[in-house]
């Protein structure tokens, strides 16, 4: 470790590496789409829609604007409106149970599992009324959830599964990649995902042609030809310029997610022996869009603090469970979810990218290391 290393604050995430390694191929992505004067719906975001088709395994790819919206148009081409449920996670960033409450629908939660903190299949079968349409399981931190078991409790009550993959595009799941399973799989590529663009913008997946042109036509005011407007729809075109950068990207994201591997098996190495720390599991097919530890006894925002003083980057991803948010509140005030709520206590999300140096792995764990062996 050299001493710059050492002394130079570590973020929690450094997109500087993958740019620099690409920079020849994002300019003349960039370039080409400039000199084309086609920026939205050419032949860039017709391409990157086949190539992550192809690459999940599914028949259909609809570019958005964000992974937000891919989710909203993926519930409303389901025809899930007022007065339907829908199941997912408290333990998830706002947008999955936003755009269930954007249709008039009521998002419902069932608790996590401890190990993974994805939907547990059995809170969500308890879950379960005469009002349930669908089920959203999300793919938190890139481990995938256990669709072995909720795909069949989703198909016996007739449901419709739509995956949150916003953090786990790559991610496999007893041999098919996550999104591919679902009737919709939502993708996101914020900057800070594992296959990010500059910008928002996301897309859907599916194998039903019907459901990927009601997603097509949603996303363009509710149009299949201009100016012919059949519904109320919304403005969620992917940009060419983000498609073409996109592409440029797509065939390195599986090694940049086995980079990820390897440095959350690197952080296993130095980590494993310390007292009070909890680390994810390594699991088949888990891709790490975080590696993100448990720190109990109320000490993690101490923790945090400490770590961010000796110079170097973490996050709560989340610090409140969605039942507590102020929107959400009071219609649940009847409801505890202790496995999430817990969670949000605990979590903490240390530095991770592909390119990440064992030196680096090795600073973090060793304060974090000292941090925890100084606390009572």
């Amino acid at each position: 470790m050299n001493p710059r290393e050492d002394t130079s604050r570590i973020p929690v995430l450094d997109l500087a590496p993958q740019i620099g390694r690409h920079w020849e191929a994002l300019n003349a992505a960039f370039q080409r789409v400039l000199q084309s004067g086609h920026f939205i719906l050419g032949p860039e975001v017709a391409a990157l829609e086949a190539e992550i088709a192809a690459y999940l395994g599914v028949r259909h790819a609809v570019g958005l604007n964000s992974g937000t919206d891919a989710l909203t148009i993926a519930l409303r081409a389901l025809g899930i409106g007022p007065g339907d449920e829908v199941i997912t996670t408290p333990f998830t960033f706002f947008a999955t149970a936003e755009a269930i409450s954007h249709l008039g629908a009521t998002p419902v939660f069932a608790d996590i599992e401890p190990g993974s903190f994805n939907l547990d299949p059995d809170q969500v079968e308890a879950a379960l009324t005469s009002r349930t349409r669908a089920i959203i399981p999300v793919h938190l931190f890139g481990r995938p959830c256990a669709m072995e078991r909720l795909q069949p409790l989703a198909d016996r009550h007739g449901l419709a599964l739509v995956e949150d993959c916003a953090q786990s595009l790559g991610a496999v799941e007893r041999g098919r990649r996550t999104g591919a399973r679902g009737a919709f799989g939502c993708l996101s590529f914020f900057p800070t995902k594992n296959l990010n663009a500059f910008g928002d913008a996301g897309m859907l997946v599916t194998d039903d042609e019907a459901l990927a042109a009601s997603a097509r036509m949603l996303r363009a005011h509710g149009s299949r030809m201009k100016y012919h407007n059949e519904c109320v729809g919304y403005n969620s075109r992917l940009d060419e310029l983000h498609a073409a950068l996109l592409r440029v990207k797509l065939p390195w994201l599986d090694a940049w997610n086995e980079g990820r591997r390897q440095a959350a098996a690197s952080y296993h190495r130095h980590l494993a022996a310390v007292p009070g720390l909890v680390l994810p599991a390594i699991v088949d097919g888990h891709v790490f869009h975080q590696f993100t530890v448990r720190i109990g006894g109320g000490r993690r925002n101490q923790v945090q603090a400490l770590l961010d003083a000796a110079g170097i980057g973490s996050m709560v991803y989340y610090p409140v469970p969605l039942h507590h948010l102020r929107i959400y509140r009071e219609s649940h005030r009847a409801f505890t979810y202790p496995v999430a709520e817990a969670a949000a206590q605990e979590v903490l999300s240390l530095p991770l990218w592909p390119e990440i140096g064992e030196d680096t792995i090795a600073r973090v764990a060793g304060t974090l290391a000292g941090i925890l062996a100084g606390l009572p």
